[in-house]
This record gives structure tokens, sequence and C-alpha cells, in this order.
């Protein structure tokens, strides 16, 4: 049996290629936060983005009339609102579920981290609590319409690492919601 290099080496080249492309183009991603001018979280907040690859575009108007115009309930409000691609991302999400976020595309209008929970990005210091990025599907949805995204808890078994789940619910199995 005689094994072509050619053909394989092209279809390696040409799956380098599209890696390179999708890398790039979450790379050069553009995220417009709209926040206080004075609220320094949300610049912490902002230099995280910058650090895992984001280009972001500041707006020092407030959040609550991007929240309302991209539908995304007062009570999965937080201190600042992002969007990208035609997504919200509300509060101090970390990066790494936003890119995941971005690579899926799931049909829903975005994320969100209600309030500001110590040890989220953007709010780190000596007390971390547990915390869950949720996934709202629709406009308006409330807190009790979400799923868990991906979960944050300081007291999992390990320290080192967040407790992290899927959408399809928490680590045993189980789907929590927030009411």
């Amino acid at each position: 049996m005689k094994i072509r290099i050619r053909p394989i080496l092209h279809s390696v080249l040409a799956a380098c290629l599209l890696f390179g492309v999708i890398t790039y183009a979450a790379a050069t991603t553009t995220v417009e936060v709209y926040k206080s001018p004075t609220c320094g979280c949300c610049d912490k907040w902002v230099d995280h983005m910058r650090d895992h690859g984001f280009t972001v575009k500041t707006h020092d108007v407030g959040n609550k009339e991007i929240r309302k115009k991209m539908g995304m309930s007062e009570s999965l409000g937080s201190c600042h609102t992002a969007t990208i691609n035609g997504y919200v991302f509300e509060g101090h999400i970390p990066a790494p579920d936003i890119k995941r976020f971005l690579r899926e595309r799931p049909k829903a209008l975005g994320l969100a981290v209600p309030d500001m929970p110590h040890g989220s990005p953007g709010m780190e210091g000596s007390r971390v609590d547990p915390y869950s990025v949720l996934l709202v599907k629709e406009r308006g949805d409330s807190r009790r319409d979400t799923t868990i995204y991906n979960r944050y808890d300081p007291n999992a078994k390990s320290r080192s690492e967040p407790a992290q789940t899927d959408t399809e619910g928490a680590q045993d199995g189980s789907v929590m919601r927030l009411k």
C-alpha cells in the first residue's frame, strides 16, 4: 500500500492556516465596555480582558442604557456591560469563559456574573467567594431563567483551579438554577 504524503501535508497545512485565522480573529475581537468613569474594578476587568488578548474600547457613560438596549435584565446587573459581536456580557466574567462562549456561539443573549463577587476578575483581594457565570438565553431573562455556564468555588477540591462545569449542569450532573 502506497501512502501519498502530499495530500496529507496539504490537509495539515490547511488545518494550521485555519487554526491561525481563528486564533487571530479571537485575538482581534473588539470588546465594547460601558462603565462609570470612576469605577476602579471595571478598569481592572478591562485590564484582565486585554491581558487575555482582547482589544477593548471603553465608554465611560454608565451601563444602564446599554444593558436595557441589549435586553439584559436588571436582576443580572453589575457595574459594567460589554458587547462583542452582538452578544452581551454583564459583569466580572472571566476572559476564558468569554473565549469559550465566542468559540461555541450558542443561541443565547450572552453571559452574566450578577453583582460583584469577591475574587472574580477585577474584584481580586483577600476575600474570594464562590460565584457562577450564568448563560442568559433570551432578552429579558431573569436569574431564575438562566443556567450555569461555569462555576468558580474557592472551596472546591483543588484550591489552585476553579470548579468548572459546562452548560449541562453541575459536576454531579444536576442543574442548579438561581432564584
